[in-house]
């Protein structure tokens, strides 16, 4: 895809982000390439819709990002919103998200510009409610302490929500990468949750949040929660509670076309809804939240074949066994792939392919 205009959000707490950020608008403006910074917090000024950053930037056809997972999902939310594509440039301390190292900038801009990187897509979460979501007085105040301010509240998506899809809620006009959580706001208060899996009733829980995640989520906070990992190129809904107070607390992996409703029961304490861990709303006892698969898709840049195991097992820094054997890190034999393996998700033949044997690898 050849690269009109050039979207950057940039961490700026991060000098090696910044650096690498100005590289990039050089590139830019050596190719004629109009080049915005998106989501910049000013001062005291409220942050921007999506929408609002995308129009403002005149729509780029692709966003960079210069930090680390956090700052990724900040210029992924725009991306979607945008329909651009999103590279992630590794300025953090794990970047499961991101693509490149802060010196393959160039390089990375360069690939992308003539055709040789490959778009990989991811599936999103959306949401309807019960109303529009809102924050509380004085709520944005204390979540700012030490960082930038909070995104608004999402708003209504546009030409829908009417008369004719009532009872059905409210459509909102915002996406998630990771996760919706639903998370008990008072310390000394549970989160009374009733779970809807594809309209029927799961479980009532009392816990400390409730997780529902994509694929692509499913390494982030669910993951810690001991939900499982999901490979990113499955569409699926997972579902994760938090130190729940009952026996059955195990993750729910849902069909696609399975929504994941949450409703706070009468009892509960007010309950906190973040998008991607960004505070955006708080319900009350009767709100009740949707999650389901957004109509869009995440869109993100890649210079090779991702392979998925080795970035998991390299960026959490899988330990084996202590009592196995050493194990190669690839098995990809060099000869053709056999006509029935033909549909598979391989990676490609490494530069020192092991030799097969009748047991596998030697």
């Amino acid at each position: 895809m050849a690269v009109n205009r050039l979207g950057m959000v940039v961490h700026q707490a991060r000098p090696t982000a910044v650096a690498a950020a100005r590289t990039a608008r050089a590139w830019a403006a050596a190719r004629g390439i109009s080049c915005f910074e998106l989501d910049v917090w000013r001062g005291d000024q409220p942050r921007r819709s999506a929408q609002e950053e995308s129009e403002a930037a005149g729509h780029p056809d692709l966003i960079v990002t210069f930090g680390g997972d956090g700052t990724f999902l900040r210029g992924a939310r725009l991306a979607a919103r945008n329909g651009a594509a999103a590279l992630g440039v590794n300025v953090g301390r794990v970047g499961f998200l991101t693509e490149i190292s802060v010196d393959q900038v160039e390089d990375a801009l360069n690939a992308v510009h003539e055709g040789r990187a490959t778009i990989e897509e991811r599936m999103l979460l959306t949401l309807r409610a019960s109303r529009p979501l809102e924050m509380p007085e004085g709520m944005e105040a204390l979540l700012r302490y030490g960082r930038g301010p909070v995104p608004p509240p999402p708003k209504v998506r546009p030409g829908r929500g009417g008369p004719e899809e009532a009872g059905w809620g409210i459509p909102l006009d915002v996406n998630a990468v990771n996760d919706v959580v639903f998370e008990k706001l008072a310390r000394d208060r549970q989160a009374g949750l009733g779970v809807y899996v594809s309209a029927q009733l799961l479980a009532s829980y009392s816990a400390d949040a409730i997780i529902v995640a994509t694929p692509t989520g499913s390494t982030a906070y669910s993951f810690a929660a001991g939900g499982p990992v999901v490979s990113p190129y499955l569409d699926a809904v997972v579902f994760t509670p938090v130190a729940p107070h009952i026996a059955f607390d195990r993750t729910v992996v849902a069909a696609v076309d399975e929504p994941v409703a949450v409703r706070v029961l009468p009892t509960s304490g007010q309950v906190a809804v973040s998008l991607d861990g960004q505070l955006r709303g708080v319900l009350n006892p009767g709100d009740w939240v949707a999650a389901y698969r957004a109509p869009v898709r995440l869109r993100l840049v890649r210079l090779a074949p991702t392979q998925f195991y080795h970035r998991l097992r390299d960026r959490f820094r899988l330990a084996d066994s202590p009592a196995a054997d050493t194990a190669p890190p690839f098995y990809r034999p060099s000869s053709p792939i056999p006509p029935d393996l033909a549909h598979l998700r391989l990676p490609p033949v490494p530069d020192d392919p092991p030799e097969p044997g009748p047991d596998g690898p030697r």
